[in-house]
């Protein structure tokens, strides 16, 4: 439950930092209707395509660059962009430049996005193979590559 207060900077809930796919997540909130984090993508790291069929997903950029497809479009955000990602809608995330990007993440609502992380950070091994098995069980669908 989210209750009232400050987070600081350098802190996350229970001081949870998840290693995942080469990017560092810590939440910052979580409720049955909001879970946010902040979230570290070194140069060179991506998230797959993938869909969330029951949530909107939101990235407010605080330093950096990323580029997404977003519904077969190529589009671009940069400090202080906002990214809309709907439900249903297809996007995938890429830190294509040579600087590390850090932004804000927040889903609504929560449904099994928290699980997953905490699921996804546990893997004995984050093969390609897992990690989609694993997705698909917390309502977060990967596309196959073309």
């Amino acid at each position: 439950m989210t209750t009232a207060g400050v987070m600081p900077a350098t802190a996350g809930i229970d001081n949870i930092a998840w290693k995942l796919l080469g990017q560092t997540y810590v939440p910052k909130s979580l409720s049955d209707d909001c879970f946010s984090w902040h979230a570290t993508l070194p140069a060179g790291t991506f998230v797959p395509p993938h869909i969330h069929p029951k949530q909107d997903e939101y990235i407010y950029m605080l330093a950096g660059r990323l580029d997404f497809l977003l519904d077969g479009k190529d589009a671009a955000a940069k400090a202080g962009d906002l990214v809309h990602m709907p439900m249903g809608i297809p996007h995938g995330i890429f830190n294509k430049s040579e600087a590390t990007a850090q932004c804000l993440f927040w889903v609504c609502p929560t449904r099994q996005l928290f699980a997953l992380f905490h699921a996804l950070h546990n893997l004995k091994e984050q093969t390609p193979e897992a990690l989609v098995a694993l997705s698909a069980k917390h309502e977060v669908n990967f596309l196959p590559p073309k």
